[in-house]
């Protein structure tokens, strides 16, 4: 159970880490434009954060049901033979679910913190770029990507810390089901310490997996410095 809650720690991260950062950054850019209700969007996109977890996950459950919204969406869709399928109890498919309910939850926090950073672009280099007949991809990946270049590394090392604290959906959604598939290190935590009674198992998980997040965080940061 330990190596196989750490695997799926290991997996949920090497997912949820890029693919949120990346929405995220997309999203920050489309409400960084200078629109009509932009502000609005802002609101809806981090909305989502500031809602509970618990509230999340049981709406996202009933969402996952087979006759739930998703399922009825894709039945809907022309051309495609869809049978009901039952997400959470479906080994195939219940870790990507919670892995979509984490992302959708998550994303608005990134979402700001790009917002926050792109807003600290100076606008003398994106009129240089104008001038000099940079298109967008060019200012994009040459101007504005470097210097979003700390913000990505807070937001990368952030998220990856909160990835390996998955526990309230996978404990309300599967409890770890089916067969192990949703299993977490906090989620093993818990049913050894709380469940079984085992604290001292349990207190020397807490100490190994501290060690291995703090080893990850540390290569991470090894890796990637920032720029003064």
């Amino acid at each position: 159970q330990f190596w196989t809650s750490l695997g799926n720690n290991l997996l949920f991260a090497a997912v949820v880490v890029p693919v949120q950062s990346a929405l995220a950054l997309g999203l920050a850019l489309l409400v960084n434009q200078k629109l009509r209700f932009t502000t609005v969007f802002r609101t809806i996109y981090f909305m989502p954060t500031v809602t509970p977890m618990v509230v999340v996950a049981v709406i996202w459950s009933f969402l996952y049901h087979p006759e739930g919204l998703i399922n009825g969406l894709l039945a809907a869709l022309p051309g495609i033979p869809w049978k009901p399928v039952d997400f959470l109890h479906d080994s195939r498919w219940a870790f990507p679910a919670i892995m979509i309910t984490s992302i959708w939850q998550g994303v608005g926090f990134q979402m700001l913190i790009f917002l926050a950073a792109l807003q600290e672009v100076p606008a003398s280099l994106l009129e240089a770029a104008d001038v000099d007949g940079a298109n967008m991809f060019q200012k994009f990946f040459f101007i504005t990507l470097p210097q979003l270049r700390n913000a990505i590394i807070f937001v990368v090392v952030a998220t990856t810390i909160l990835a390996f604290r998955l526990f309230d959906q996978v404990q309300i959604m599967t409890a770890g089901g089916p067969r192990n598939a949703t299993y977490t290190m906090i989620l093993y935590v818990y049913n050894t310490g709380f469940q079984r009674l085992n604290v001292g198992y349990a207190s020397a998980l807490t100490v190994v997996f501290f060690l291995i997040v703090l080893v990850i965080s540390i290569v991470q940061r090894a890796v990637v410095r920032e720029e003064k």
